[in-house]
């Protein structure tokens, strides 16, 4: 049975005594229920004493008028009316309720700028199916598991742009990742010192108590009019930490097709220390990732390392239905008491 079902009965209902409504039910007191065993004993033992132990008068009468009728079992009814009274004050006083427990889960979060290199380079392969794609799967995962925190988001190649400020509407956030693509800035080259600075921006009137940049980049400054140490200077100066990943391998890549359809290959190579400088100043670490498996390792990481403490608080509201049972009990007793006071039943009994 439906809560709302049970909620909306009127004391008087019979459906207070359908098993569904007692499958319902949460018992203070379940170990009084087993009384209930007790009554049809009580109740057998009471019928064997009024039809042998009780003393009768010894009255003349023939053999052939001492029969048993069923208006001769009315007797009983009251003794019937009394077991079943005593087993409604039983499941009362066994104290049926249901609890309904609610949880609110806050945390004072994180504010998170994820800082997305767009650079032509990302287009390399070495990555499934390259650099880019797998680092916006990547993030979308990430920012799934977090709770409350605001995370905003930076794009940049020989620009920097602000894709979205920080949010908590992940939904917006996510569409805003899955619509990331070379297009969306012309300018070629790999502005670091830029990226640093838009986000930095976006995050310095941050009250939050914990404030991280996320930069993912696969090559080395190459545009843009701000020194990414100088950059990230400055990020820290607003008690940012930035965590960086170095993306991609050394080396030859696949990179497009070449004229028979076939994998080209590219020599790459990668500067790490301006990445590993940039981590050192902003008090956060350096990560350099050679495949996807490696990627979202390292946002895992960094998931558990920025992870605010979720406080909850339960409240428990707790509805009583044992007056429903008291209820029924009184109009048993007055039926009860009605019916021994009755001639009817003295009649009987005689």
């Amino acid at each position: 049975m439906e809560s709302n079902i049970v909620t909306d009965l009127p004391w008087y209902s019979i459906q207070w005594f359908f098993p569904d409504t007692f499958n319902y039910f949460e018992w203070e007191n379940p170990l009084v229920l087993y009384a209930l065993f007790l009554i049809p004993i009580v109740f057998l033992i009471r019928i064997l004493f009024l039809r042998f132990g009780s003393q009768k008068l010894p009255v003349a009468m023939l053999k052939g008028g001492l029969k048993n009728t069923v208006w001769s079992w009315l007797r009983f009814i009251p003794d019937l009316i009394f077991a079943l009274l005593f087993a409604i004050l039983i499941i009362a006083i066994a104290r049926p309720q249901k609890s309904n427990e609610k949880v609110e889960q806050w945390t004072e979060g994180i504010d998170i700028m994820l800082v997305v290199d767009i650079s032509q380079s990302m287009q390399i392969e070495d990555f499934k199916p390259n650099r880019l794609e797998s680092a916006k799967e990547t993030a979308s995962n990430f920012i799934a598991g977090r709770f409350q925190d605001r995370i905003g988001l930076v794009i940049f190649s020989g620009d920097a742009y602000s894709l979205s400020p920080l949010t908590t509407d992940y939904e917006l956030l996510n569409n805003y990742i899955e619509g990331i693509n070379f297009d969306l800035i012309e300018n070629r080259g790999t502005a670091i010192g830029s990226a640093l600075a838009v986000a930095t921006n976006r995050m310095r009137e941050s009250e939050s108590k914990s404030k991280v940049i996320i930069l993912l980049s696969d090559g080395d400054n190459t545009a843009g009019n701000i020194d990414p140490i100088m950059a990230a200077k400055l990020a820290r100066s607003y008690d940012i930490k930035i965590y960086t990943i170095a993306i991609g391998k050394e080396g030859k890549v696949p990179f497009g097709k070449d004229f028979f359809g076939r994998p080209r290959m590219v020599e790459n190579t990668m500067d790490e220390t301006t990445l590993r400088e940039i981590a050192s100043i902003g008090e956060g670490n350096f990560f350099r990732v050679s495949n996807n498996e490696a990627l979202a390792e390292v946002f895992s990481q960094i998931d558990q390392l920025e992870k605010a403490e979720i406080k909850e608080t339960r409240y428990t509201d707790t509805t009583d239905y044992y007056t429903n049972y008291l209820y029924w009990a009184v109009c048993f007793l007055l039926l009860w008491v009605m019916l021994k006071s009755s001639f009817l039943v003295n009649v009987l009994h005689d």
